[in-house]
């Protein structure tokens, strides 16, 4: 029997003590809850549409013949427009007591009106101040006073792993809560160059884009702009705009009405591990630089293609993804160091930084050689030489194209059409300018070695790294 007792009391505590630690480890969302859901805000927008598909009545609703059209001509009159609303939802928070409210540029985005309702029912007519697209980030004004505000925390403390709350409107539902936790930081979407997302496994659907990302402080470390999804709904991957990234661009937008960006002039590639030995670096890192825009700041600088910049402003380039993200938040005029990886030795240049304008277009055309009956070189490839017309047109002074690929190369990322500009050893970029040389050049080359090419593709150069070259 007191065996039994002494069962029973052993079960007993280890229960208890079970439900402690549970309790420890397990966060309470409630007061989080009660106390910020007071700055999140229903945000509902309404475009009118002109659809001259669709017909309409040229009668005013009194007029005794609009009785008559409608019964005999439901679908009204060819060729007369008809306006039609279209709605949608999102959230947002307040972030100022005289009605500063920040959220997602793509829910007011067109709006022809948009509301806001409070989280105590008012309701207010709200005017766009800015909106930014490449953020997806938006500043709304409401008529009103001593509203509650949102406590903005820092982004760069979260942890991964660490819980997250968010407070928006789902699909209409008004102040829905949803916990996960940080599920990655820093994170690029494509597309989408400006941001380092937040990725969570907070349940966000169509309605909550704009609401805020709280920590388990109460204080607004991000916004709730995107979601994975092959359905529409949610899938387990959220993302969330920085708050640091969007109270910038809110300072912006209600300074001068639009945002100010910096830039280089140059595009861009990620540094892979087989890229970084072609160039001679330690460990892949940084942003290799494909082109230089011609009259640019970089060129004005002296980068040159095939450079690897390291460091931006002191700033350390890791990925290539950094690089678009620390050169925008850089006030343009401004002038920076920039740290290069040049000829397998560090380099130091000192840049302006420009400002991007709208997008540019730079048509070129590119000719096509005849087909060469020649032989696959080592690499599997057939290339032939670019007649004296093509290099003009293209503005390069060698050069050959690519005509074919066979054997393993043909799973490489060359396409016929491809131009060869230059082939990379150990960090030493050597032009290519005749078929001859490029075969000597790879004859340096041992079996089963990595040969990286730096390839024109229309307007756009990369560089690309062939594996196992053979015998």
């Amino acid at each position: 029997m007191m065996m039994r007792i002494f069962s029973f009391a052993a079960l007993l505590f280890l229960a208890f003590s079970v439900q402690a630690q549970a309790g420890r480890v397990l966060p309470d969302f409630t007061e989080l809850a009660e106390r910020q859901g007071q700055v999140v805000v229903n945000i509902s927008t309404t475009q009118i549409l002109r659809n001259r598909s669709t017909q309409a009545f040229p009668f005013d609703e009194n007029d005794p013949m609009a009785e008559l059209f409608r019964r005999f001509m439901p679908r009204g009159i060819p060729g007369i427009p008809r306006e039609s609303e279209s709605r949608s939802l999102g959230s947002g928070f307040i972030v100022s007591q005289d009605g500063y409210i920040l959220t997602n540029a793509h829910v007011v985005d067109g709006a022809d009106e948009v509301t806001v309702r409070l989280n105590d029912k008012r309701e207010f007519r709200a005017r766009i101040i800015g909106s930014d697209r490449r953020t997806d980030v938006a500043l709304i004004k409401i008529e009103a006073t001593g509203l509650p505000v949102a406590r903005l925390g820092d982004p760069s403390r979260l942890r991964v792993g660490e819980w997250v709350v968010a407070i928006g409107s789902p699909f209409g539902f008004e102040n829905s809560v949803t916990a996960g936790i940080v599920s990655a930081k820093g994170r690029s979407l494509p597309q989408e160059n400006y941001v380092p997302f937040i990725q969570t496994d907070v349940a966000i659907n169509p309605g909550n884009s704009g609401g805020p990302l709280f920590n388990m402080n109460g204080e607004v470390v991000g916004i709730n702009s995107q979601i994975y999804s092959r359905s529409g709904g949610y899938m387990g991957l959220s993302f969330a705009i920085p708050i640091d990234v969007a109270m910038d661009i809110q300072s912006q937008l209600r300074t001068s009405g639009k945002v100010s960006r910096g830039r280089m002039g140059v595009v861009i590639q990620e540094v892979t591990r087989e890229l970084a030995e072609s160039f001679g670096l330690e460990r892949p890192m940084g942003a290799i630089v494909n082109s230089v825009e011609k009259g640019g700041p970089a060129e004005a600088a002296g980068i040159e293609p095939g450079d690897v910049i390291l460091r931006f402003d002191g700033k350390v380039i890791q990925n290539s993804a950094d690089l678009p993200r620390i050169v925008a938040g850089t006030r343009p005029g401004t002038r920076v160091g920039v740290q290069l990886w040049r000829k397998g030795n560090h380099k130091e240049v000192s840049l302006t930084v420009g400002e991007v304008s709208e997008e540019r277009a730079l048509p070129l055309r590119q000719g096509k050689a005849p087909r060469s009956e020649q032989q696959a070189s080592r690499l599997g490839l057939v290339v032939s030489e670019l007649s004296p017309e093509q290099r003009r047109q293209l503005g390069i002074s060698g050069g050959l194209l690519v005509e074919d690929l066979r054997g393993n190369v043909a799973r490489a990322d060359l396409r016929p059409g491809d131009i060869i500009l230059a082939l990379i050893n150990r960090g030493v970029t050597t032009e290519v300018r005749s078929v001859d040389q490029f075969n000597r050049l790879l004859s340096q080359f041992g079996r089963g070695a990595n040969v990286t090419l730096l390839v024109r593709r229309g307007d756009m150069q990369t560089f690309i790294t062939i594996k196992g070259i053979s015998d």
